[in-house]
């Protein structure tokens, strides 16, 4: 999608400090941290929501879980880490392209 920022950055047209980054997800970290490490996987392909998943996206959804243990201890978060999937305008998704928040390294607040 053309106006969508995570597609920009998965072109290379926006810069971020990427976590890693494979044929079909990158991880990058967040702009605007809520905690010391706060970083966000997404699926290449653009994905407006978990709302738009199916079947379809079970391969890529399974990768992008699997994957987050990896990252966050890479990164620090061998004491635990929080993930977060905001989905829709309600659920206070920002950005519409599916993305895996992946945050710790503080005291987070209880949910």
């Amino acid at each position: 999608m053309s106006d969508c920022i995570f597609c920009k950055i998965v072109a290379g047209q926006i810069p971020s400090r990427k976590v890693y980054e494979d044929d079909e997800i990158l991880a990058f970290h967040d702009i605007n941290p809520v905690a010391p490490v706060h970083f966000m996987l997404i699926p290449k392909l653009h994905v407006a929501s978990l709302f738009e998943c199916t079947d379809a996206h079970r391969q890529i959804l399974g990768k992008m879980l699997v994957l987050a243990p990896k990252l966050a201890r890479e990164q620090g978060l061998d004491n635990g880490f929080r993930t977060m999937i905001n989905t829709g305008k309600g659920g206070g998704q920002e950005v519409f392209h599916l993305h895996v928040h992946v945050f710790g390294g503080g005291a987070l607040r209880p949910m």
